[in-house]
């Protein structure tokens, strides 16, 4: 997770891993991506009716196949999609480029080659001292701040500089396995998974603004941080439990005893975590666990989330008829082109990408400026973040992630346009 230059970009191992192994695989990662989402909803059939021995008989794969009916029909369409982008078939709304084509040869081989590397790992962060140790020295800042326990700081850092992927497993994982509550654990979620500073710096040069990247991040950073001390105090977010995955209530004592600093009881308990981990053995066996869960679990979600949002936004009115309301308020703040730079503000819901797609046209460069800063802080969109958040068990619904994805662009567009008119 920690940031490195690499081929005269900031960026961090796993990326680079990640990106190796696209590489390698390029052409066969979207077929190898459509059988895994097609042995997920066999899987998933069986565990409902035939209810063979392996899925009953093991924890694992009774959580990964036997879901709700609500995530079997999402399985089947994710199956049919795939099916169809991959071979082409049916209607072209369904397999474009711009809809279940992106998805399939754009975002699942990033997911696949992300996923193995992160699923792999996972048990580094998770299992060997490092996220008590960060957790008690940073306790004091983030939980007035964030209102959020100090290991989750090691999920922000790791969204925030790396990949927001990266940092919704990582909430999802912990919160399984009982170091979040169900508030702490949407909070995270939906608040501090963040694109990539590289994708930050696509979504830039798409917009032809590449140059401008320096005062651009700054912005979001500014805007993304305003989000994250608002978001959590308001509803839907401040209004989750405090209860945990299994149903307990919140411990919450992050509290350090007598005889101890914040560093030394860091140490203790970082040192206590490791050594009651259980050999290389056990280390493989979660990190394939973890991969499994990964691609089973998030890539069938995303293919049905993604693909139906996609089509919505690439074949119907709707995106622009929604960012009406927008335009007064854009026209108030003295943006150029607010009739098309409203169509942008909503369309963000399907995919982080679409906005400066579609804003690369405007001629207005402050106008441009502030659709790519509004489109990566927006931050919940159904393609990745907002899929993986709901295919993940992360406790957020669809309804709340679209009340969560309207406060944050309302928080942050004021702010962004505030940097906008300075810069211009």
């Amino acid at each position: 997770m920690v940031p490195i230059s690499y081929d005269g970009e900031i960026t961090i191992p796993i990326a680079i891993l990640s990106n190796f192994v696209q590489d390698i695989l390029a052409g066969y990662i979207p077929a190898i991506m459509t059988v895994l989402i097609i042995i997920t909803l066999f899987g998933t059939l069986a565990a409902k009716w035939i209810k063979p021995a392996f899925i009953k008989n093991s924890s694992f794969f009774t959580t990964l196949f036997d879901v709700s009916y609500i995530w079997v029909i999402a399985r089947v369409i994710g199956s049919l999609f795939a099916i169809a982008a991959l071979f082409k078939l049916g209607p072209e709304a369904v397999w474009s480029e711009n809809t279940g084509g992106l998805l399939l040869y754009d975002l699942l081989p990033v997911l696949f080659a992300v996923f193995l590397f992160a699923g792999l790992f996972l048990p580094l962060l998770l299992n060997f001292g490092l996220l008590e140790f960060f957790g008690t020295l940073l306790a004091k800042f983030m939980r007035p701040v964030f209102k959020l326990p100090g290991r989750s700081s090691i999920d922000c850092v790791a969204s925030w500089l790396g990949d927001g992927t990266i940092g919704v497993l990582l909430t999802s994982k912990q919160y399984e396995e009982g170091f979040y509550t169900k508030r702490e654990a949407a909070i995270i979620g939906t608040t501090f998974s963040v694109v990539s500073i590289t994708f930050s710096l696509v979504v830039i040069s798409q917009v032809g603004l590449g140059s401008m990247f320096v005062p651009f991040y700054i912005t979001i950073l500014i805007a993304g941080l305003a989000a994250a001390l608002i978001s959590p105090r308001i509803p839907p977010l401040s209004r989750k439990p405090d209860t945990y995955y299994n149903g307990e209530a919140s411990k919450g004592d992050e509290s350090i005893p007598e005889g101890y600093t914040p560093f030394s009881w860091g140490v203790t308990k970082a040192v206590a975590k490791a050594r009651s981990h259980s050999g290389v053995g056990a280390f493989f066996k979660d990190g394939a666990k973890n991969i499994l869960d990964m691609w089973m679990g998030v890539a069938p979600i995303v293919m049905a989330l993604g693909t139906l949002a996609l089509i919505v936004a690439e074949y119907t009115p709707v995106f622009q008829i929604l960012g009406m309301p927008f335009i007064p308020l854009l026209e108030l703040m003295q943006i150029p082109e607010a009739k098309a730079a409203s169509e942008t503000l909503v369309v963000g819901f399907a995919d982080m990408f679409l906005p400066s797609v579609i804003g690369s046209g405007i001629e207005s460069e402050m106008t441009r400026f502030v659709v790519a800063s509004v489109s990566v802080t927006q931050l919940i969109y159904m393609s990745e973040v907002g899929g993986l958040l709901l295919g993940s068990k992360i406790p957020v619904t669809f309804l709340e992630l679209v009340i969560i994805f309207i406060q944050r662009t309302l928080i942050t567009l004021p702010i962004i346009v505030i940097a906008a008119h300075i810069i211009f």
